[in-house]
């Protein structure tokens, strides 16, 4: 007997079509939306199912690979079902970063492995709010993670002056692309 929730059978046999971290190709897959299912990924990359964290680690990772970004919204897509869920910032987080020759490798609260480069930009944006900035790294197919506080303190160690069009900014370079992290002499931490 399964102890799965009822409406995810298919999704997590889905995902183990591709192995360990083998990606299916959701990208290829094409199903009718089928509604909504109540999994939530907060701002700090806790998975919730009807309220309550999914609290197996290995099932979380199995379903951010059959995890998808349409136009829509955020779905997790199988060959024949296509579920909405909600994200409320980025479906992962960055928690390392490594610097490997000349490029930086961002490592995943699900596993994923993403060197930062012109197919996967680092960006990072400014809380109208706060004023705090909310650094990014895109992962795959237009999925991103949020690049956990402690790494990015760690981007802003790495990083160097370099001059734009509108003056000298902070900024890290990985796979012969240069990433803005904030402008010279700010307090990015």
């Amino acid at each position: 007997m399964s102890t799965s929730p009822p409406g995810l059978e298919s999704v997590i046999a889905a995902a183990k079509t591709a192995g360990p971290r083998g990606l299916p190709p959701v990208h290829l897959w094409h199903p009718e939306h089928c509604g909504d299912i109540d999994i939530v990924i907060r701002k700090d990359g806790l998975w919730f199912h009807e309220g309550s964290p999914i609290g197996r680690e290995a099932l979380v990772r199995l379903f951010s690979t059959v995890l998808r970004k349409d136009p829509d919204g955020f779905h997790l897509v199988t060959p024949v079902e296509k579920m909405r869920i909600t994200v409320e910032d980025a479906p992962f987080i960055a928690v390392r970063v490594d610097r490997e020759g000349a490029n930086l490798k961002f490592l995943t609260n699900v596993g994923d492995e993403v060197i930062a480069g012109p197919d996967n930009p680092i960006r990072v944006e400014v809380d109208d709010e706060t004023g705090e900035p909310r650094p990014y790294v895109h992962v795959r197919r237009g999925l991103e993670a949020r690049i956990a506080r402690a790494v990015f303190y760690e981007l802003v160690e790495m990083a160097t002056e370099h001059e734009t069009p509108d003056g000298p900014v902070l900024a890290v370079d990985s796979d012969g692309a240069v990433f803005p992290v904030g402008p010279v002499g700010a307090h990015l931490t």
